[in-house]
């Protein structure tokens, strides 16, 4: 059978100590806490800035709804972080466009160069082919028709002379 003792044995005993010491300790804690967070609420009371928003309309409504004015303060402070993201996020996103969209211009016009230098020289060489085709055309045409047809190139150097002499 289990007897109850109304007497503690000594690792209670230390145990009972040891949790009213951190008790203790916890309580110094909290008044050190709450000593520091009168501070600062002191402090932020007495700022010039904050005196000149709670003389407003929307700090005298914020002043008179706590509830609400801590709602507010909690919404702005908790949406600092996903707002800031969201822009840094849309600056990195414009900023990558309009380089993006500076390197694509460039790779187009290095595209559209190089074909331009491609097209270029052919372009030359086709000029080039076509002038000298026409060119042994007309010397073989005319060679052809001066020895064929003599009398067409007197025919022309007697008119010529006519005409010279009928205009001196």
């Amino acid at each position: 059978m289990t007897q109850f003792s109304s007497c503690p044995q000594s690792g209670e005993m230390e145990m009972q100590h040891s949790s009213s010491s951190s008790s203790s300790s916890s309580v110094t804690d909290f008044q050190q806490l709450w000593g520091s967070w009168t501070t600062l609420l002191k402090r932020f009371h007495d700022d010039p800035k904050v005196a000149q928003l709670k003389s407003t309309r929307l700090g005298q409504y914020l002043s008179s709804h706590p509830f609400f004015a801590l709602t507010v303060l909690l919404f702005g402070a908790l949406s600092a972080l996903p707002v800031g993201l969201f822009l840094s996020f849309a600056l990195v996103t414009c900023i990558m466009s309009a380089v993006g969209f500076v390197f694509f211009e460039v790779f187009l016009l290095f595209v559209g160069g190089l074909t331009l230098l491609c097209l270029l020289p052919g372009i030359a060489l086709f000029s080039v082919m076509v002038s000298v085709i026409f060119n042994v055309l007309y010397i073989t045409a005319s060679n052809i028709l001066s020895r064929y047809y003599p009398h067409l190139t007197k025919q022309c150097k007697v008119q010529e002379e006519a005409s010279e002499c009928e205009t001196s």
